[in-house]
């Protein structure tokens, strides 16, 4: 796992050992970072199901102004903080160890582009989306990117949200919500 382009282009990043987390492979990320490539510079990120910290460590590596990040596990958070030192892109992060779906309901900010990328059996991802759509998560043409199994099916949610393309890499599934105006 390395950080594909920016400001710490190529720096290697640790990975959390084990099977509990299922890191984004380079090749969908970089996939995912070409069809966002114009939502990133000076934006607001949030890294929902953190993990390693990965997609938004590469958010902030391309000039994303910061992000935030928010992982159950205290393995996952010491990760993240590590990367992010690594990176020397800590100072425009936060990092919260909890329950990802209790953080989201409390939060009071508005983000520019959110990245959802739960265990993929675990029926998070829906709740997330709806709870995202129910307390308006993202600014004016925010998008989400959400992960999950190709066989996965995703909800329409109510306007302003509304659901864009779908793609397809192998077993992967990259699915955009945009809010529109």
């Amino acid at each position: 796992m390395r950080v594909i382009t920016g400001s710490a282009r190529g720096k290697r990043l640790r990975e959390l050992e084990g099977l509990e987390t299922r890191p984004t492979t380079d090749r969908v990320k970089e996939s995912i970072f070409n069809i966002v490539q114009f939502d990133v510079e000076g934006r607001k990120v949030l890294d929902l199901f953190g993990g390693t910290g990965q997609l938004g460590i590469e958010a902030l590596s391309r000039g994303a102004e910061r992000c935030t990040f928010v992982d159950m596990r205290r393995d996952a958070v010491n990760v993240i903080r590590e990367n992010l030192k690594a990176t020397r892109l800590a100072e425009r992060a936060q990092v919260f160890q909890g329950d990802a779906m209790a953080w989201l309901r409390s939060c009071r900010e508005k983000f520019d582009l959110v990245f959802l990328d739960p265990p993929y059996a675990s029926g998070l991802l829906q709740q997330a989306l709806e709870t995202g759509c129910d307390i308006d998560i993202l600014t004016e043409n925010g998008i989400m990117v959400c992960e999950s199994a190709v066989d996965t099916p995703l909800p329409e949610l109510r306007a302003p949200y509304v659901k864009g393309r779908e793609y397809r890499y192998g077993k992967i599934k990259i699915t955009l919500y945009r809010r529109e105006l």
